[in-house]
């Protein structure tokens, strides 16, 4: 069942979205997006298993962090993440003051049974069933990181509820609170709502999720 919109969040909907359509009228701000999301589309169409696989770990580091650590971690771990020892994973993890050192390091080696991830989710069909087949096998990806993968990965149909997100959608009255946890059914519940806006506005939740962060952020990571 969908996210039920009283007045204010009908009036917060036409409001976000009249935002983002000033954001993405912007056509400075508009080509640092559609850059980016180039960059998604290519790792999906000429990425390999282990340039997918290093994005999983990116995915894997951010959870309970920040982006930019995750790629700092990220761009050090190199191969590592398919290549180095569990300790030296860790190591490499605490070097960079990674709060979570040793269970994000046993996540990263647990995840090396699926190394072939991109032949995998090239099996599941579609965007929905390969976020499913993720939460399910892939220990330490909740449906937000495993969102996020999939978005970086050039698959544009789920939606990344992460703080910043969150925060705005509560700002203009598209949920009334920030869930202190976020179940499977409430996680797709606030999906749900958020896709009302990507209809509005005319972009995938993919996309739309890098113009909410700008909003909050001023950034365009991954």
């Amino acid at each position: 069942m969908s996210e039920g919109l009283g007045s204010q969040g009908k009036k917060g909907l036409s409001a976000l979205a009249k935002k983002i359509r000033e954001l993405v009228a912007d056509s400075d701000l508009r080509g640092r997006v559609e850059a980016r999301v180039k960059e998604f589309e290519a790792l999906r169409e000429v990425g390999t298993d282990d340039d997918w696989f290093s994005e999983m770990c990116f995915c894997l580091l951010t959870a309970n962090s920040t982006a930019q650590l995750g790629i700092e971690i990220q761009q050090s771990l190199g191969k590592g993440c398919i290549e180095l020892s569990q300790n030296d994973v860790e190591r490499l993890l605490a070097s960079h003051g990674h709060r979570f050192a040793r269970p994000r390091a046993d996540f990263i080696c647990r995840a090396r049974e699926h190394v072939k991830i991109k032949s995998i989710i090239d099996s599941c069909g579609d965007d929905r069933s390969a976020r499913e087949w993720l939460v399910e096998n892939i220990l330490g990806l909740g449906y937000k990181e495993a969102s996020h993968f999939l978005r970086n990965t050039g698959h544009f149909n789920v939606a990344i509820l992460d703080r910043h997100i969150l925060r705005i959608m509560e700002e203009y009255s598209l949920i009334p609170e920030i869930p202190k946890t976020l179940t499977k059914k409430r996680y797709l519940q606030i999906e749900k709502t958020l896709e009302k806006l990507s209809r509005k506005v005319d972009l995938p939740l993919g996309v739309l999720d890098i113009y909410l962060w700008y909003m909050k952020t001023g950034e365009i990571l991954k």
